[in-house]
């Protein structure tokens, strides 16, 4: 009869030998981790110290499984969080800002819901109903929680804690329709004598402005870039010699938790990383720019704070949100320019150049979040009918 095969992570019966000098040799078979199975012995001056040393031998190989084996079915919901934070550190894949993101979006989305569970009990109908419920509130917070919900789950199937994940198996989240914005050229114009009017110090209250919330938005409207990647623009990513005059989005500005802010030497995405040719009048503002920065390196921001250093995108949003009170104007944000440039360029040469404009790899992405649906029929229609059903004379 062939040997029991023996478990991973245990050992069979304790045999002994003796030893030189009257001692005596404890040893044992140990199937570990990586599932072979070795011989480990262990020596002591006596059957019962040897079998100690041998135990705590063992004991020790035991450390060197994956941590899981500490999660079980029956283990609280918050150890398996504490877990899957644990082991996004240890793969170092995500930006600093995601992680946050995540670990924010689990502890105050999903834990107050699932703090008091085990993971037998989280099952496809309890994160159903609870993604159902959420979204009832907010489908933006409902897919945020369904995403690090499946994170944490999909962990511990893949190590054996878990046989399924749930979340697999949860209906879909339908979002609700939504057309994008955007401004016409007439808003522009009022946006930017708001903002002159602001600049030139005429409003008695407020954040006092410091001169570049104007050329911030020009850059803006002739890039298509993000808030934070103009904020990112150095010396050296302008030519405005050249014909016709470019930037190169090559960075963006971040700002972690309890850090100063930064400068990312990359846009949202590799892949956003681009050079884009400027029209006249966000060259001027450039222009304007240059001359203002004191630093005279390559490395130097086109705007920044007094010091040099980079301005944060939230002072910008506030400074934006202010002007737009005193115009009287709802609703505008950084992200607004983006999709009007957009809609702009869809309507005179289509989506593909809208897309790649705005850096994206593919036009779905254009088309559902970015362009503003033209709403106008081709009136071409109303000569095809006229020729159709006009009135006998």
């Amino acid at each position: 009869m062939s040997r029991q095969r023996l478990a991973v992570g245990t050992f069979g019966e304790i045999g002994y030998l003796p030893a030189a000098g009257g001692r005596s040799v404890a040893r044992a078979r140990y199937r570990g981790w990586d599932g072979r199975t070795r011989l480990v012995q262990a020596t002591g001056e006596t059957r019962r110290a040897a079998e100690r040393a041998l135990k705590a031998k063992l004991a020790d190989r035991s450390l060197f499984q994956p941590s899981s084996s500490r999660l079980t079915a029956d283990s609280p919901f918050p150890d398996l969080v504490a877990y899957w934070l644990e082991d996004l550190d240890l793969e170092d894949r995500l930006s600093k800002r995601t992680r946050q993101l995540y670990e924010q979006n689990m502890q105050r989305l999903v834990v107050p819901a699932f703090s008091n569970l085990t993971l037998r009990e989280v099952g496809v109908a309890r994160c159903d109903n609870f993604l159902k419920q959420l979204a009832r509130q907010s489908y933006s917070r409902a897919k945020q929680a369904r995403v690090v919900l499946r994170l944490a789950l999909g962990l511990a199937v893949r190590h054996e804690v878990l046989p399924r994940n749930p979340i697999d198996h949860v209906s879909r989240l339908h979002r609700p329709a939504s057309t994008p914005n955007a401004l016409t050229p007439a808003e522009v114009n009022a946006i930017r004598a708001a903002i002159a009017f602001w600049e030139a110090g005429r409003s008695p209250s407020g954040p006092r402005p410091d001169g570049q919330l104007g050329a911030i938005v020009e850059v803006m409207l002739g890039t298509s870039a993000r808030i934070g990647e103009v904020l990112a623009i150095r010396r050296r990513d302008v030519d405005i010699t050249a014909a016709p005059p470019s930037i190169r989005i090559a960075g963006t500005i971040v700002s972690h938790r309890g850090e100063p802010t930064v400068r990312q030497d990359h846009p949202k995405t590799a892949k956003s990383r681009r050079t884009v040719a400027i029209p006249s009048f966000a060259a001027e503002a450039v222009r304007r720019r240059l001359v203002q920065v004191k630093d005279p390196s390559l490395d130097a921001l086109l705007f920044c704070s007094r010091e040099g250093t980079p301005l944060t995108t939230n002072n910008v949003r506030r400074q934006l949100r202010h002007v737009m009170d005193l115009a009287g104007i709802t609703g505008v944000t950084p992200h607004m320019f983006r999709r009007t440039v957009a809609t702009a360029i869809n309507a005179v040469a289509g989506v593909d150049l809208a897309a790649e404009l705005l850096g994206h790899t593919d036009p779905k992405i254009t088309i559902q979040h970015y362009i503003r649906r033209n709403e106008m029929v081709n009136p071409a229609t109303a000569e095809m009918l006229e020729r159709a059903f006009a009135r006998d004379a």
